[in-house]
Parts: C-alpha cells; structure tokens; sequence
C-alpha cells in the first residue's frame, strides 16, 4: 500500500510524537500554586505633539531605573525621522524629552531598557 505524498508527512510526525521518550516532548511544568511575582519596572510616559515639535514627560514610579529614548517619524519622506540620546530614569524621578521634525509628525513612541 502506497501513501498518498499529503499524508506521508503527517504519518511521520505522527510516529515521531508517539516513539519519543516522555523527557524529550515540551510539557507545562508545574509550580507551587502561587501566581509569578510581577515585574514592576517602566517609567509611564505621556507625549505631545504641537505642529512639528514633540514633548514627551516619562516618570518612574519605581525601583529600577530604566532607559527611555523619544522616536519621531516624520510624515514627508525627506524629513529625517529621529530619535533621541538614551535618558536614565531613576526612582521617583521625571525626565524631560524633546525632538522635532521640519513639517508634520507621523508618529512618537517611547522605547524602554531595562539596567539591570
């Protein structure tokens, strides 16, 4: 008997999930119960845009200090898109982000990095 060539794949997949050995297949591993410890870590940012200027204020609530970065595209592809130096926001602390393109703005978005 002579398989079909759609079905040959799926019968060889299907010996290999049945003849490997139980520790070689992924499976969900099982913990204690209790839920993960969240990761508190990100400055909460808040952007404006006024005609071709852009002010972003990112403040860190918490404990790690992160590394924000202001990204502008601009709307006219000749307009250089743009983003800004890397600024460490320490604990409790407010930075102060600025950046421009020469006609209308596209988009802004803030990027994080993590210090540790």
């Amino acid at each position: 008997m002579r398989l079909s060539r759609s079905l040959a794949p799926v019968t060889v997949a299907l010996a290999l999930v049945f003849f490997l050995p139980y520790d070689a297949m992924p499976y969900a591993r099982v913990h204690d119960g209790k839920p993960p410890a969240p990761d508190f870590f990100g400055a909460s940012c808040r952007t404006t845009v006024h005609g071709s200027h852009v002010v972003a204020y990112c403040h860190n609530p918490y404990v790690d200090t992160d590394r924000v970065r202001l990204h502008i595209e601009c709307a006219r592809w000749w307009d250089i898109d743009t983003d800004s130096a890397p600024v460490d926001t320490g604990p409790a602390m407010t930075v102060r982000l600025t950046g421009r393109c020469w006609k209308e703005v596209r988009s802004v978005w803030i990027s994080h990095q993590n210090e540790h």
